[in-house]
């Protein structure tokens, strides 16, 4: 029972991280705006599938030059930038715990 209570320690402090918590926030924030939230969600639909046909080993460059001019409009909203840019840096302390618990474990993988 030990790992699931260190477990269940690690999701607190993840909930308590100043990341966590900004995510939150600006994700809030920016689905309480249902123009904000419709372009994100587009987005992020296009970025979904690149990412699936990517994993499959193909390519859509139509869709890939779709998606960076999409990016590059939806920056030039700053509570999108500011969304974007908060959710990299929550995705990075996502990563890197994964890749903490990973490497105590890559003798058995």
């Amino acid at each position: 029972m030990y790992v699931y209570d260190q477990a269940n320690n690690l999701a607190k402090a993840i909930q308590e991280s100043k990341e966590y918590k900004d995510y939150k926030r600006i994700k809030e924030e920016v689905n309480s705006n249902a123009e904000m939230k419709k372009q994100i969600d587009e987005f992020e639909k296009i970025r979904y599938e690149v990412q699936a046909l990517s994993f499959q080993g193909k390519e859509d460059n139509e869709k890939m030059q779709k998606l960076q001019e999409m990016y590059k409009i939806l920056n030039e909203n700053a509570k999108i930038k500011e969304y974007f840019d908060i959710e990299v840096r929550f995705n990075i302390v996502l990563a890197d715990i994964n890749k903490i618990i990973s490497e105590s474990v890559k003798d058995l993988l």
